[in-house]
């Protein structure tokens, strides 16, 4: 039989089960500070009556097992929140669960056992179920990763503030051009790059910084470009460029006393006034008034993500549509990547699936990413997967169908024996499976800039074909080189 203390319905339970699929049992295995949980697949765990197991008495009415038993119900109702709290220490709900968690502990602590080796088994178990959950909370509030995404979201902030925050406050204009776009898609993808290690507070915050950010950038962009014809509104209703700069300040944390609520109703007033508007007799106005309310629309679709994050679990992209498309084509990538160099082994070169690789590229540019930079990273991956296998191919292609002629330059020559190295390195490449600091693959990289050095080498002695083809060469090794980086740097989204 399964042990359920008093109070926790069947509701209840499938509930954290769900959250968390290794939340403590009292007399099962103690949480391990979520590693099953983020590392592991849910497996089924079998929890039989103490007496089961041992023919020592067993105290279910004693006061202390019903002590413990209320203590795993409070555990219980903090384990999915400590699961996908994505905080730092100094926040609120962190200090709220350590102070719950602790006072859990020392009332644990407390339980009287009289001595009696059952009880104070149950009472051993049930604190290292509170100890994994705080060591849990405290090693996902202080990871490295999460160092790094509150560090890009602090440098998100500062130039946000700087270009568009603050000239509004003084009175001044944003800031805004290609430089500041440029600049914000670069801190995209460098929170994109950011390694969660599969742990669910990890992917979530991660998730919500990219979320805020990518909404900066679709404010900032989508702003009207023509500002200059007025509009008749009254004096109380905001400018759509305040409003603007308002949403900004307030998803990248800089808000001061807003709120979005409060933004909300302003946006809707100017929505009202606007429609309100007769602007029949002037086209050029009433072309205006659309460009302003489509962006108000816009700005209005952002003040939903105070809770982004919190009330879904858009964060676990393994669910998403896109990515398992896109899954599906690496999986097929890799049946293909395994029979080309199958085929190579045997010195057959016929097989030669281009047609089908071409069609996986189309597919992969159909891949609906909705803009998340996660799942246009993953398909971006996928797609250099598949141009790895044709650059392949081609290579092999033309090495074999090469005829040199009696006067082909010595340079040249020098260049066509590089290509052929780099072939062979290519697959060795392409067959890799395994981390960057595999022995093998760093032997592949040493072998690689190798091959880089003997290019630099090559005098073209002013032939352009030749150099040409050290240039083209260059560009494959440098190519090579990328996508094993790309292999081994253990990226998940």
């Amino acid at each position: 039989m399964t042990l359920r203390p008093r109070g926790c319905s069947a509701l209840n339970c499938c509930f954290i089960a769900s959250c968390c699929p290794f939340l403590p049992s009292l007399f099962g295995k103690p949480f391990d500070g979520g590693k099953r949980m983020d590392h592991g697949g849910p497996q089924q765990q079998q929890h039989h009556h103490p007496m089961e197991h041992q023919q020592q008495p067993y105290y279910p009415q004693h006061p202390a097992m019903m002590r413990l038993y209320e203590v795993q119900k409070e555990v219980a109702s903090l384990g999915p929140q400590v699961c996908t709290f994505s905080g730092l220490q100094h926040d609120r709900d962190y200090k709220r669960l350590e102070r719950e968690l602790t006072r859990l502990l020392l009332e644990v602590d407390q339980v009287d056992t009289e001595g009696k080796p059952e009880l104070q088994g149950a009472r051993k178990r049930a604190a290292q179920e509170v100890e994994g959950l705080l060591r849990y909370l405290e090693e996902n509030a202080t990871h490295p990763s999460r160092g790094a995404i509150e560090e890009l979201s602090e440098e998100a902030r500062r130039l946000v503030d700087e270009r568009v925050v603050a000239p509004q406050r003084s009175g001044g204009v944003a800031e805004i051009n290609d430089e500041l776009v440029d600049a914000l898609q670069q801190l995209v993808l460098r929170l994109t790059q950011v390694k969660t290690e599969g742990r669910v507070p990890l992917r979530k915050a991660r998730y919500r910084a990219l979320t805020r950010l990518c909404a900066v950038q679709d404010v900032i962009e989508g702003r009207t470009q023509q500002q200059t014809l007025p509009l008749p509104l009254s004096g109380d209703t905001h400018e759509a460029s305040v409003a603007r700069g308002q949403l900004v300040a307030l998803l990248m944390g800089l808000s001061g006393r807003d709120s979005c609520a409060h933004l909300s109703r302003i946006l809707t007033e100017m929505q009202v006034e606007l429609d309100a508007l007769d602007v029949s007799g002037n086209a050029a106005i009433r072309n205006y008034r659309k460009q302003v309310v489509e962006e108000i629309n816009g700005l209005l679709k952002h003040l939903d993500l105070e809770g982004e994050g919190e009330d879904t679990r858009r964060y676990d992209l393994a669910q998403n549509n896109s990515i398992r498309e896109i899954e599906a084509v690496r999986a097929h990538v890799s049946h293909l990547r395994e029979g080309v160099l199958r085929h190579c082994v045997m010195g057959d070169l016929s097989f030669r699936p281009k047609a089908e690789l071409q069609s996986l590229l189309t597919h992969l540019d159909q891949v609906d990413t909705a803009k998340n930079p996660c799942i246009r990273e993953a398909r971006r991956r996928a797609v250099v997967e598949v141009q790895a296998i044709v650059t392949f191919l081609d290579l092999r292609e033309a090495l074999a169908s090469r005829q040199p002629g009696p006067n082909e330059h010595p340079a040249h020559r020098a260049v066509w024996l590089v290509l052929g190295s780099l072939s062979d390195l290519q697959a060795q490449v392409l067959g890799f499976d395994g981390k960057r600091v595999d022995k093998s693959s760093m032997m592949l990289e040493e072998l690689l800039t190798k091959q880089l050095l003997v290019l630099d080498a090559v005098d073209p002695d002013g032939d352009e074909t030749t150099k040409l083809a050290r240039k083209q060469a260059v560009k494959f090794a440098q190519n090579i080189l990328n996508y094993l980086d790309m292999k081994t740097d253990q990226w998940e989204y």
